[in-house]
């Protein structure tokens, strides 16, 4: 299928619907190249790192070293909903000898239960909601959100919602309320080597992008809570569920607006076998994606939802006019060289995070959601306008 638009991207990190910036790392430092094998496995959605030092507001302010301090209204203690509606994923038992992460218990006990989002907007209860139920809920529980007569920041889970004219509608909505922010949950963007391999952009060592390429070759969808990631209209798609990440990466760094898009996928290998309440899963296992950028540069994606046999679930490649830049998802690794330098000069580092001190679910996603999470109470904007948040 081809799409031509040469409107702007509905959601601009410049605006109230804003997606998360990553957090902006220490200087790029030379390693020897690693040998350790990484873990494999892991849910999707779930894990993920960010950068070095500093962290980054939604608006791509720094908020760390090298900053002057900023000043702050008093603290008081507020919280952060959260709707969730049975979680997307199905409990994973922790890696032996990893105990359970628990709350305190006195923490746990003042921690109330709602029946539903409605309820927990009118408890008065908390001035932030995170939005992490299955993606075809999202418009309604956004919408009643942003309409109800007490603010509440948003954080919202990808995707915003399932169709284009749902986003439409909430960006509108949000638009209506300059006394909330509502933002978008793309925890790719915290994960260490994309974090790093965003700063290796931002700095220029790869000049002027021109070509941005993602291969995703994993394991099928996981099993969700009453199987709703297996239909179209319940996700609205591989494209949009899974692969959101990989055109909201290709954005970020081509620093421009799509304007064309080719695309060709196919329902080949996966869910073929299973039926539920009558119907068969109707949600692609392969594609091929170019996007074509409003600056000329162009994005491509290989998706591939059978490929169980590969060392790396990700592999993303960033080329500029004076050179190129790879981040590599579970290995952690990242290496970049200058055209000017062939290919004894390319520089290999293993990304870290040190405020991931262990990882726990999902090697794969580095605890990445937990970093945006974290950027996402921090900002700035919250601060002066509300509280600090206790999760």
């Amino acid at each position: 299928m081809t799409r031509e638009d040469n409107q702007p991207s509905p959601i601009r990190s410049d605006s109230r619907v804003a997606t998360q910036q990553p957090p902006v790392t220490t200087p790029v430092q030379t390693h020897p190249d690693s040998t350790n094998d990484p873990a494999a496995g892991g849910e999707e959605g779930d894990g993920g790192g960010g950068g070095g030092g500093e962290v980054r507001d939604s608006r791509g302010r720094d908020d760390g070293a090298g900053a002057p301090p900023q000043p702050r209204p008093p603290r008081r203690r507020g919280r952060a909903g959260a709707v969730r509606q049975g979680a997307g994923h199905r409990p994973r038992r922790p890696p032996p000898g990893v105990p359970p992460p628990r709350p305190p218990a006195r923490r746990r006990a003042r921690s109330p239960r709602s029946t539903g989002h409605r309820e927990l907007l009118d408890s008065g209860l908390c001035d932030a909601v995170i939005v992490s139920s299955p993606n075809m809920t999202h418009y309604e529980i956004l919408m009643d959100i942003i309409s109800h007569h007490q603010p509440h920041h948003i954080l919202v889970e990808k995707p915003l919602c399932t169709t284009v004219q749902h986003c439409k509608k909430v960006i509108e909505a949000a638009q209506q309320r300059p006394d909330i922010i509502v933002q978008v949950g793309l925890e790719y963007r915290y994960m260490p080597p994309v974090a790093k391999l965003v700063d290796i952009v931002k700095s220029g060592t790869l000049g002027q992008v021109r070509m941005v390429a993602v291969r995703e070759h994993r394991f099928p969808f996981l099993v969700k809570v009453n199987n709703w990631n297996r239909f179209n209209c319940n996700s609205g798609g591989t494209l949009v569920e899974k692969c959101c990440h990989f055109f909201d990466l290709m954005r970020l760094f081509a620093a421009a607006n799509p304007v064309r898009v080719m695309a060709s996928g196919a329902i080949d290998v996966n869910h073929k076998d299973e039926m539920y309440e009558g119907k068969v899963p109707d949600i692609i296992d392969n594609a091929y994606v170019i996007v074509e950028f409003d600056n000329g540069s162009r994005g491509m994606l290989d998706l591939c939802m059978f490929a169980e046999g590969s060392r790396n679930e990700q592999e993303i490649s960033v080329v500029g006019d004076t050179g190129k830049g790879e981040a590599f998802v579970p290995e952690s690794i990242v290496r970049f060289g200058k055209r000017t330098e062939g290919r004894d000069g390319v520089v290999t580092i293993m990304a870290e995070d040190d405020r991931i001190k262990y990882i726990y679910f999902a090697v794969p996603y580095h605890h990445s959601a937990f970093l945006g999470i974290k950027v996402f109470i921090m900002d700035p904007a919250i601060w002066s306008t509300s509280t600090s948040y206790l999760l």
